[in-house]
């Protein structure tokens, strides 16, 4: 695309077929060049100042040899030169691939091999427990983002001054790469073309986003939950306060003195501003819209943000590979806050039985979801591609979520369970397999199974169950201390418990909901 006159008017642009988010960012920086495009910390980045830093990033990939669709992986911290980068990446044609540091250093090892990536930006923290490690990352070029001696520093690396080659992107090229928190045993790259991404910053219009609105971010970038609102709102001219970690005070405070007017946040994140006793001490009256995703969203704890912080609020129920997605507006709709909302505009979202027929009108089934947002395919995982699509009758193609649910009376989505056992905590997908594989790898256990249990800080914490073998002396402690240190940050157990036995259906199933409820019921209070 190109962005055309400066006479154009934002709807204008986003009423094209397609268009790219760093055209969008070019234009506003035409239009607006001195408005306040990045703010993080102490230091604010203008639309013009962004524009040109993307330009320069797009002319030194460019003159290290990318090519269109080559892959550019970043694994640091939230900072403006990240932003700098990944718009740059794409304005050059570039497949940004942003991996999890919290991640274990096996998980992020195997994303970086199945990414193909020719480059690695990264900063001192990533370098040190992951990256000089690793030596496929080393064998790469590496930049470090944060200017440590952990790689070639940003500054030395950055061609100042350049301007890039022009890329007529394309709507089916890879935009990015995202391995949804990297927390399982074969990461699967999630391909999302460059049209799903500009699909999104049409629809960021009709929830409020302008060059006049302020988003509030606190999730890292690495996160589909973090972009889905953040590269939308810059492309339409908004300024975009970023947080490197969340801390409630430190939030409260931000939102007051930049006038935030938009937010997304997890459940978790709503529920510890909630419980901070200075939460009614600020003016949160600049808000129009607030948004949630990634993890349920509790009926009774979304009344009380309803009641308690200004401006909308609206719960989304998605994936990040795409397909169906369903809104909750809360504040228009607070008898149906049990369920995850209708499908938007644009999303057909179907039921369908273990035989991949739809079911009958109010009965339950797999959700599946069809719209112009959806992933192109797991990277070089063809059979996992094939696994989650499903075709109706005419050959639609829609997206398995592995969610079960059914729509009530009047269209709205009750989901009941998750096909998957996954724990969703702090808004990030942990995969119970991966945890009791690392505990089979201690010689002392016999067998054992990681649930999901209810937290007041995280959502959902993982709890393991272990059987020891015979005669094994290990301690529950002990377990825990050498089970978390092979784990990735957001996969490490809350508890674990050692018990003679786990529960089994006839067939040898483990029953996993009567395990998550004797300890829920041991245990009273939400950890």
């Amino acid at each position: 695309m190109t962005t055309g006159p400066m006479t154009a008017t934002l709807t204008e642009l986003l009423a094209r077929p397609f268009g790219t988010v760093p055209d969008m960012i070019a234009h506003a920086a035409r239009r607006r060049p001195g408005h306040l495009a990045l703010i993080m910390d102490d230091r604010r980045v203008s639309f013009q100042d962004l524009d040109d830093m993307a330009d320069h990033v797009a002319a030194r990939l460019q003159r290290d040899g990318l090519a269109p669709g080559d892959a550019v992986a970043i694994c640091a911290g939230t900072s403006i030169p990240y932003v700098a980068l990944f718009i740059g990446a794409l304005r050059a044609g570039g497949l940004v691939t942003p991996l999890p540091p919290s991640a274990s250093a096996g998980n992020l090892s195997a994303m970086l091999e199945n990414s193909e990536a020719r480059w690695l930006f990264l900063d001192h923290a990533s370098a040190q427990t992951w990256a000089n490690g690793d030596p496929r990352a080393q064998s790469l070029r590496r930049i470090s983002l944060d200017e440590s001696d952990s790689a070639l520093p940003w500054s030395d690396w950055l061609d100042t001054g350049a301007r890039p080659t022009p890329v007529d992107t394309q709507p089916d090229w890879p935009f990015n790469l995202i391995y949804s928190s990297g927390t399982t045993g074969m990461p699967k790259g999630i391909v999302q073309p460059c049209a799903m991404r500009w699909s999104h910053t049409q629809r960021a219009q009709l929830n409020g986003y302008g060059p006049d609105s302020v988003l509030l971010v606190s999730t890292p970038l690495y996160s589909n939950t973090t972009l889905v609102a953040f590269l939308p709102a810059l492309a339409l001219g908004a300024t975009v306060v970023m947080m490197g970690k969340f801390d409630t005070l430190r939030y409260l405070e931000l939102a007051q003195r930049h006038r935030a007017t938009h937010t997304i946040l997890v459940p978790v994140q709503y529920q510890r501003l909630m419980d901070d006793p200075a939460f009614d001490r600020f003016d949160l009256s600049s808000f129009q819209a607030k948004f949630s995703t990634s993890a349920p969203f509790g009926a009774a704890l979304m009344a009380e943000v309803q009641r308690r912080w200004p401006g909308k609020l609206t719960e989304i129920y998605g994936m990040t590979e795409g397909g169906g997605r369903c809104e909750l507006e809360a504040h228009r709709y607070p008898d149906k806050l049990h369920t995850v909302g209708r499908p938007a505009s644009g999303h057909d979202i179907r039921l369908i039985d273990e035989n991949g027929r739809e079911v009958a009108a109010g009965e339950t089934g797999e959700v599946v979801g069809s719209s112009s947002a959806m992933m192109r395919g797991y990277h070089r995982l063809p059979e996992k591609t094939r696994e989650v699509e499903w075709f109706d009758a005419n050959g639609k193609r829609f997206i398995r979520t592995g969610d079960v649910g059914r729509f009530d009376e009047d269209g709205f989505l009750i989901l009941s369970d998750r096909m998957k056992d996954m724990v969703i905590s702090g808004g990030f997908n942990i995969y119970p397999s991966d945890i009791e594989a690392e505990l089979a790898a201690h010689p002392d256990v016999r067998d054992s199974a990681v649930v999901g249990v209810p937290s007041r800080r995280w959502g959902e914490t993982p709890v393991a169950f272990v059987v020891l073998r015979p005669g094994a002396t290990c301690t529950a402690d002990a377990l825990l201390a050498w089970v978390n240190g092979r784990l990735g940050k957001m996969q490490r157990l809350a508890t674990l418990e050692l018990v003679e036995s786990l529960p089994r259906s006839e067939i040898g199933k483990v029953l996993k909901r009567e395990l998550r409820a004797a300890h829920t019921l041991r245990q009273g209070a939400l950890p």
